[in-house]
């Protein structure tokens, strides 16, 4: 089996003129950290290559250290989805939050083609937050949704309350993941919430990302 991870993050970075937003940092360094100490080699991508935006509010938030300073490197030259990245160099993808993905990972062809592809193919699926979003348009080769039938943790819609983003978003990302068919389990806002659905690895916010980083380790390590 590869024994490289992909991240995908968004280039998304505002939310409206004058309203920055980007990658949450910590849930790309802290995972980003795990799974290099790990033994795995990890690709970092984005929509659109290149250094992509990271939400202030959460460098505000971040430590400090040797591990940031190495997510921040990779952070500055991430490599575009296209055609030619495929399931297949990959041991499991991964989707840190922030709320730039709620705008351009949910309709993003090759995110919608390649989170079908891991979970067609039966391979590890990893998302926190609002990295969840790239479910949203991902369809299997049935025809169905990614998300139906599926347990998962996102951001909830009273965290998005709480830091008064609600209206602002183009949806709640809880409420289309159950449109979907998707079975949302919430936790207390801000708990560390990890749900794992056979090799579906998702988490709620923040404070989970160090968890479902774990989780996500365990599983590549029992099905090497």
């Amino acid at each position: 089996m590869s024994q490289t991870i992909l991240m995908v993050v968004t280039s998304h970075g505002e939310i409206a003129p004058g309203q920055a937003t980007g990658v949450w940092f910590d849930e790309f360094a802290e995972p980003y950290d795990r799974f290099r100490k790990a033994g795995f080699e990890v690709k970092v991508a984005s929509p659109k290559g290149g250094p992509v935006p990271l939400d202030p509010k959460s460098l505000e938030a971040s430590h400090a250290g040797s591990a940031a300073v190495a997510a921040q490197e990779a952070l500055d030259d991430t490599i575009a989805l296209n055609e030619h990245t495929n399931h297949g160099a990959y041991a499991a993808i991964f989707f840190p939050g922030g709320h730039g993905t709620m705008f351009d990972l949910p309709d993003n062809p090759h995110v919608q083609r390649l989170v079908a592809e891991f979970m067609d193919n039966d391979k590890v699926v990893g998302a926190v937050c609002h990295g969840p979003a790239c479910l949203v348009g991902a369809m299997l080769a049935d025809g169905s949704s990614a998300v139906k039938g599926r347990k998962v943790a996102a951001f909830t819609n009273s965290e998005e309350k709480a830091v008064q983003l609600d209206t602002a978003m183009p949806f709640l990302l809880q409420d289309k993941l159950q449109e979907l068919g998707g079975e949302v389990d919430t936790a207390d806002d801000w708990a560390d919430h990890v749900v794992v659905d056979g090799k579906l690895v998702t988490g709620q916010n923040p404070q989970s990302s160090k968890s479902v980083a774990d989780a996500i380790v365990r599983l590549l390590r029992e099905t090497d």
